[in-house]
């Protein structure tokens, strides 16, 4: 079986502990790519931390973006770090980016939504598909994209971590979206995720961990690792009545091409 985690957090605290013995169950598992997710306005900056595991291993690829509960801190000098990491080879996304209207005490809508634009508009100048997180706000995103939509203006978009409706998706996937589950799809009180896992194109669908969250039955409760994302596609196989083996090699190859990378023998040690 060949896997991509196309999200996740490997520069997290959580992981500071046993990171190397994590790397190495990613490799044992299955796990032939993952990306690492950096946000330069996070509390504690990790781009850095990002960089040097993406560039001391061949199966690591990053994102950068800054997630919308910090998108106060958006600034041109941000901007101007963010156009840095993505012009080295190893950052090919931009994200995670978008809307997040779960929170009483997050950015306004109004600054969330204009700095969402922002970095749609660079993802679109630099040609780089955006890893996108959108919670409790799809009407409003759904608004915004479909706006650029029209105008050629939209980059690549993949929805991380999707939780919304398959109404939703749906209108994503007219936009030429991409769609990717996380451990959330395991869950016995996911009906939703389970009906979108078994509905979407098979040539759409990504898998995730977004760890160190989000563990997948059985494993739930613990944290997240990439080798666990193993778990996440045996489930959606079986949603699909597909084989764990072929589902995994469709998965593959979707995250080979939305983010512009070669067949197995390239950057990624496959």
């Amino acid at each position: 079986m060949i896997l991509f985690d196309t999200h996740g957090h490997l520069a997290d605290s959580a992981f500071d502990p046993d990171r190397a013995q994590v790397l190495q169950r990613l490799q044992a598992s299955g796990v032939a790519c993952a990306m690492v997710v950096a946000d330069p306005c996070e509390s504690i900056p990790n781009e850095e931390a990002v960089r040097a595991l993406v560039t001391e291993r061949h199966d690591l690829y990053g994102a950068i973006g800054v997630h919308p509960q910090n998108a106060s801190g958006y600034s041109d000098a941000v901007e101007t770090v963010l156009r840095r990491y993505l012009a080295m080879p190893e950052f090919i996304c931009l994200g995670e980016i978008g809307l997040d209207y779960h929170y009483d005490d997050a950015p306004s809508r109004d600054v969330q939504q204009r700095v969402f634009l922002r970095q749609l508009a660079l993802a679109k100048e630099l040609r780089l598909p955006a890893e996108l997180h959108i919670r409790d706000a799809h009407g409003d995103a759904t608004a915004l994209l479909r706006e650029l939509f029209r105008n050629n203006a939209l980059p690549q978009c993949i929805m991380h971590c999707y939780t919304g409706s398959w109404e939703s998706a749906q209108g994503y996937l007219d936009m030429g979206m991409y769609i990717s589950l996380s451990g959330s799809v395991t869950f016995k009180n996911a009906p939703k995720l389970k009906e979108i896992a078994r509905k979407l194109p098979a040539d759409r669908i990504l898998i995730e961990t977004d760890c160190p969250y989000l563990a997948p039955v059985p494993l739930r409760g613990s944290r997240n690792e990439p080798s666990y994302v193993a778990h996440t596609a045996a489930c959606i196989a079986e949603i699909r009545g597909e084989s764990p083996e072929a589902f995994a090699q469709q998965t593959f190859e979707n995250a080979l091409r939305v983010f512009g990378l070669p067949a197995p023998g390239a950057h990624c040690d496959c």
